[in-house]
């Protein structure tokens, strides 16, 4: 809001997308997929773009999705419309998972999941160092742009912490929070604005 009381619904985005940052969703896009959806970026070039919803929980343990590992607390999410068949992982194990891809200085996503086994069986993975994804978000080539002309996202950098963590905070009021300013007034933004 600025002095007269007026809520900026499309704040000047500074961020490009790129790999490794947060693609936070405007308080009026309505896609079922993406309503208050923060992303990770895990791809970003002229071919398109993929990545996965941080905040889209689902209510299946590890162990529901692969039989031979223990329920250790790890989260679950929907990570997106593509691929929902497959299970996706970002952790903060780097080189000690080999084929992994980093994101930035402390994230990778993807890796050998024969040894992130064999790893999670010997207790040497807990739930603070990976994610585990069903499906996946997929951008082609200029779409994602194109949803940044219209002022579909907001651009941020990623804090590891807040989306590593197991506790199901509000991700996309806190993203929001963090990126201050109009931004994070933004945060408070009713889910339906019809009925305020």
């Amino acid at each position: 809001m600025d002095d007269l009381g007026i809520l900026n619904l499309h704040p000047e985005n500074i961020l490009p997308p790129a790999k490794g940052r947060l693609l936070v969703s405007a308080p009026l896009l309505q896609d079922p997929y993406f309503v208050r959806s923060v992303v990770l970026l895990c791809e970003f070039d002229e071919e398109g773009a993929f990545g996965f919803i941080l905040n889209k929980y689902i209510d299946l343990e590890l162990s529901d999705l692969v039989g031979d590992l223990p329920d250790f607390g790890a989260m679950v999410s929907m990570g997106g419309p593509v691929q929902s068949e497959n299970l996706f992982y970002i952790h903060r194990l780097g080189d000690e998972l080999p084929g992994s891809v980093p994101l930035n200085e402390e994230l990778s996503v993807g890796g050998d999941f024969d040894v992130l086994r064999s790893r999670i069986l010997a207790g040497e993975v807990d739930a603070q160092n990976v994610r585990f994804f069903v499906g996946y978000s997929g951008w082609s080539a200029g779409q994602l742009e194109a949803e940044m002309t219209q002022k579909a996202w907001y651009v941020t950098e990623v804090d590891v912490l807040p989306i590593m963590e197991s506790d199901r905070v509000d991700l996309w009021g806190q993203a929001l929070i963090s990126m201050g300013g109009d931004f994070a007034k933004l945060a408070n933004f009713p889910a339906d604005p019809n009925m305020n």
